[in-house]
């Protein structure tokens, strides 16, 4: 499947039509598992209510509240602190709210063999696995991950007990933005022609 490039071409007919493009080679049963309903059924009704009149944060809140979760964890980037003290007090007015920071373990970098920015300073590495158990400790029902590396995330998603949403993610680059990159022709063209090793 390359549906992202199929769309630009059909101009979203997927959304204007009921058409299954797999041939039904699918099961969907997992749609129908009671567990999973809730989740598919609140997007849809917030959009359906709602329009596109929503931001992140006011989908995120009132989607925990329908779920009655009541405790709601944040595992976040430490260059993010400051924005996950904001989020953390808007989020504490609705919920309980327990937050894990990155380098909760204060593991050091040599020991488990990654290369260290500065040879003569003491360099922590980020523990996403201890904080999705710091987290699963405090009994959380939804975790949110906010600015966690690539890697880190998938770690922390993979080990957390409770379902994660991801609220920001991290761009060192382009200001917590990596759509920005679509949206710059400047950004798109260097992209496009950029080499990897």
């Amino acid at each position: 499947m390359k549906c992202a490039s199929c769309q630009m071409k059909t101009k979203n007919m997927c959304d204007k039509e009921a058409f299954d493009c797999t041939g039904g080679k699918y099961s969907l049963d997992e749609c129908f598992e009671e567990e999973n309903k809730p989740f598919h059924r609140l997007s849809g009704y917030f959009q359906s209510v709602h329009g596109n009149n929503l931001s992140r944060l006011d989908e995120l809140i009132m989607f925990s509240k329908k779920m009655g979760y009541k405790k709601l964890g944040m595992a976040f980037c430490v260059g993010l602190t400051e924005e996950a003290a904001i989020l953390e007090k808007i989020l504490s007015q609705h919920f309980e709210v327990y937050s894990a920071c990155c380098k909760i373990g204060g593991l050091k970098k040599e020991d488990y063999e990654i290369p260290k920015v500065k040879e003569d300073k003491i360099e922590v590495i980020c523990d996403p696995i201890l904080q999705a158990k710091v987290l699963a400790n405090d009994e959380t029902e939804l975790n949110i991950a906010v600015g966690l590396c690539v890697g880190h995330d998938m770690l922390f998603n993979k080990y957390s007990k409770a379902p994660v949403t991801t609220y920001a993610v991290k761009d060192r680059i382009l200001g917590h933005n990596p759509l920005a990159v679509c949206y710059s022709s400047y950004l798109r063209k260097k992209y496009l022609n950029k080499k990897y090793e």
